[in-house]
């Protein structure tokens, strides 16, 4: 397999020669696991850790390599490397970590497109996939909304989901598919393009792993139906992993995500409530919350039926999550900060202890 299999481009390449990175091997993280991690080379594939100093300079999760990423190693022999540098990312999907305060969690880097995959028989949501897109936005990855398990409605039942897509999401295909018939497969492997790099994001039990195998041609991951008991579905996908289809496009799974919180660093909610965002334009007050305030545009094109109310109840809940979340952000900053100072403060007063002359003992 060729580096150029794996998304290897130009850009890349430029920017390995202009770094003076001739002398490193180059590769594309493809597995994770646990802070050890499978890269893809020219060679073949090579189990790898990272140096002791790109650890050390690491300041968070964020900072370590990340399926999807493209990196400057070490080959050592012929199964194990030493990442040394991770390259630049053209983009990176992520999220608020889950159960950690005032931390990302990356599910994906260097993406071209996003699947976002829901079943239409149960897991149907449309303010989820308004959370998808924003992850997705917020990334400059170009969304593609991709509807499974179709053979267990019928088409005018279908119909009226995909309807209902459109009339709250514009300018965003949507696929729907069926893992058993292999209806609509044909729409979306015309999507796939050689050499560009998709992920698929959605919850447990969708059909994101029979989607990856039926895409491959090959049974790359374990499957497992849906709980008869929960109606949830099991998470049969543990880690991230990334695939070279068969056409020559590259698919990374990402295991089940329950929670999608919302990290937004750019313009990913701008983008995705884009009608919102235009209608506030026109508020009395710049900074208008569009919760009570006179003059505001945005509830009274609400009253008017020209903004969805749901979509406006979601836009203002992810809206209040990213401010929490950059105030977490900011008061984590602090603490690390305050804790810097102490440390160094600690260190400057045991040198001081060190450097003060001992007392000269006289005799009785």
């Amino acid at each position: 397999m060729k580096l150029e299999d794996l998304g290897y481009n130009h850009e890349l390449d430029q920017y390995r020669i202009n770094n003076n990175l001739q002398d490193f091997a180059v590769g594309r993280v493809i597995a994770e696991h646990k802070e050890s991690y499978v890269v893809g080379t020219g060679a073949g594939e090579l189990k790898a850790e990272i140096t002791g100093g790109l650890r050390y300079a690491a300041q968070g999760r964020a900072d370590f390599p990340a399926v999807g990423d493209w990196v400057a190693l070490t080959v050592c022999d012929a199964d194990f490397a030493v990442i040394h540098k991770i390259l630049p990312r053209s983009s990176v999907i992520s999220r608020q970590a889950v159960g950690q305060f005032g931390e990302v969690q990356i599910i994906a880097t260097n993406i071209d497109h996003a699947f976002l995959v829901q079943a239409v028989d149960r897991d149907f949501n449309i303010n989820r996939l308004e959370r998808y897109l924003t992850i997705c936005h917020a990334a400059k990855a170009s969304p593609i909304i991709v509807l499974t398990k179709t053979d267990l409605l019928d088409e005018p039942e279908v119909a009226a989901i995909i309807d209902s897509i459109r009339q709250r999401i514009a300018d965003t295909p949507v696929i729907a598919v069926s893992n058993q018939t292999r209806a609509g497969y044909g729409a979306l492997t015309a999507l796939i393009e050689p050499g560009k790099t998709y992920c698929m994001l959605g919850s447990s039990g969708v059909g994101k792993s029979t989607l990856l195998n039926n895409l491959s041609g090959r049974a790359l991951m374990r499957t497992d139906a849906i709980s008869q008991s929960t109606q949830k579905g099991r998470h049969v996908t543990t880690h991230r992993e990334l695939v070279v289809l068969a056409g020559g496009g590259i698919l990374i799974d990402n295991p089940g995500m329950r929670e999608v919180g919302i990290v937004d660093p750019g313009f990913g909610l701008e983008t995705t409530f884009d009608k919102i965002i235009s209608f506030s334009q026109g508020c009395r007050f710049k900074d208008c919350a569009h919760v009570n305030e006179a003059g505001c545009a945005v509830l009274a094109a609400i009253e008017k039926g020209e903004i969805d109310v749901s979509s406006y109840e979601c836009y203002m809940k992810m809206e209040r999550e990213k401010a929490h979340f950059e105030s977490s952000v900011a008061e984590r900053r602090k603490k690390d900060k305050d804790f810097g100072k102490m440390v160094k403060s600690f260190k400057k007063d045991m040198k001081n202890k060190r450097n003060l002359p001992s007392r000269s003992r006289t005799a009785p």
